[in-house]
């Protein structure tokens, strides 16, 4: 496709690119940014969500050649200069390099955890409202062989930008699903047959000892609160063992050790 030069920040062509920090807080009204040619490359290739444009700093196209290739055809592919870019973005952008996909319905949890394989493996974040703990998470569950995520709704958005920035694009491609909170979480998973596991620092089995076995789910709290006791006392608490003069890691880091171990051969 030829591209199309956008020399007025004012273009309504480019509309859902203006004031990219601003509509981070006030919503894209069923659209996401993507930013990044590697966050590109996985929105191109998976094809979980619909592009709805693209726009790219005109010197950032000399390489982009075999991204640009799995570009969906009818997706119009936006060129600027510097200064009109950054007018269009309301800052200095310098990677230069975005698109606007279209967000899906919601998935239904219970449909998608029941058409997962008989070996699933599922994360579940309770509270983590995180951008970069969100990101960081879908980028290991993506890495280390995870079917899904379920959110309860005071997590993270998985498409805000900088949580999309983070995964690198896992965000775009591991299945998930959002549910009211942690209860709705557990019965779902419950009736989909799955083994919950709520890691936790304190009077829980280590890690080391569980064994990935069918269909299971590990839950991850925010970082200070953790998981709700209540939650917790209906399903196993497992621990990281670490050093007896510190209990916590990081919440991504404790996501990558626990799938790791339950990810199976």
């Amino acid at each position: 496709m030829t591209p199309i030069k956008i020399t007025d920040p004012d273009d309504p062509r480019i509309s859902a690119y203006r004031d990219v920090r601003e509509r981070d807080l006030v919503g894209r009204q069923g659209r996401f940014v993507a930013e990044g040619k590697v966050v590109l490359n996985v929105l191109f290739g998976a094809r979980r969500f619909e592009t709805e444009s693209v726009l790219i700093l005109d010197k950032r196209l000399s390489g982009m050649e075999e991204t640009l290739a799995a570009k969906p055809a009818d997706a119009p592919l936006y060129v600027a200069d510097q200064a009109t870019m950054d007018a269009i973005a309301g800052f200095h952008i310098h990677r230069g390099i975005l698109a606007i996909g279209a967000k899906r319905a919601p998935e239904d949890a219970g449909a998608m955890l029941a058409a997962l394989p008989r070996d699933a493996l599922v994360v579940a974040l309770v509270g983590i409202a995180n951008h970069d703990n969100v990101g960081a998470i879908f980028r290991n569950a993506a890495a280390l062989g995870a079917d899904a995520v379920l959110l309860d709704a005071a997590s993270c958005d998985p498409l805000y930008r900088k949580a999309i920035r983070v995964s690198v694009g896992a965000a775009l491609k591991v299945p998930y699903a959002v549910l009211g909170d942690a209860a709705a979480m557990f019965d779902a998973l419950d009736a989909a047959g799955f083994e919950q596991l709520a890691m936790t620092p304190r009077d829980a089995e280590d890690l080391a000892t569980i064994a990935p076995a069918g269909r299971q789910a590990i839950y991850l709290g925010a970082e200070g609160p953790g998981l709700p006791e209540d939650l917790m006392a209906r399903m196993r608490r497992v621990r990281i063992d670490m050093e007896t003069d510190f209990d916590s890691l990081n919440v991504a880091a404790a996501s990558a050790i626990a799938l790791h171990r339950l990810r199976g051969s």
